[in-house]
């Protein structure tokens, strides 16, 4: 069914799609749906219910849409999906096995402060007074677009050629509490 007329969707409809573009200092982006028809808005609202202040272009969504008076609209986001194919340019990180950051524990942390145009920011791991670098290809591996300070996320923390930096994040929302390496121990 695609989504194209206000009869199409009295209900909310679960949509898969792709994120066609999100830009968290509007508040707002669209999604593709895979069924076709037109654009769903994405409101960054529906995004922090998720535990997400942003997503990356390209991510794959399963969410939950409604027809409104202002077009077809998210509701409700249950799944994100990192885009397929991004690939890192950064040394530290581009040689590593995917598999053995994947077995690295997810610590809690927050962000410091993350520039955008700059393309990296650092995070505090609670628990500890080192700085950990996190760069913007890092993000887009991990389905987010943008960081703000003081934001709860969870990372995988490497030490690269510069120190500590972290080699995967995830909105600290989206960390299942029954996996053993979300806790902040």
């Amino acid at each position: 069914m695609s989504l194209t007329h206000e009869e199409d969707l009295p209900e909310p409809m679960a949509v898969t799609g792709t994120v066609k573009w999100f830009d968290p200092v509007k508040g707002f982006g669209f999604v593709l749906s895979d069924a076709g028809g037109v654009d769903i808005l994405l409101h960054v609202n529906v995004l922090r219910n998720f535990g997400q202040s942003s997503v990356a272009d390209g991510s794959r969504v399963e969410l939950m849409a409604q027809q409104t008076d202002r077009g077809v609209q998210a509701s409700e986001i249950r799944s994100i999906r990192p885009p397929v194919g991004v690939q890192t340019t950064l040394p530290d990180i581009a040689g590593l096995d995917r598999e053995e950051i994947a077995n690295s524990p997810l610590v809690a942390a927050r962000i410091k402060w993350f520039d955008k145009g700059k393309g990296f920011g650092f995070a505090n791991v609670f628990g500890n007074p080192e700085d950990v670098f996190v760069h913007m290809d890092v993000l887009r591996q991990s389905g987010l677009s943008d960081l703000s300070p003081g934001e709860a996320i969870a990372i995988r923390v490497i030490i690269g050629k510069r120190g500590r930096m972290a080699a995967e994040v995830h909105a600290w929302e989206t960390v299942s509490s029954t996996d053993e390496h979300s806790s902040p121990d």
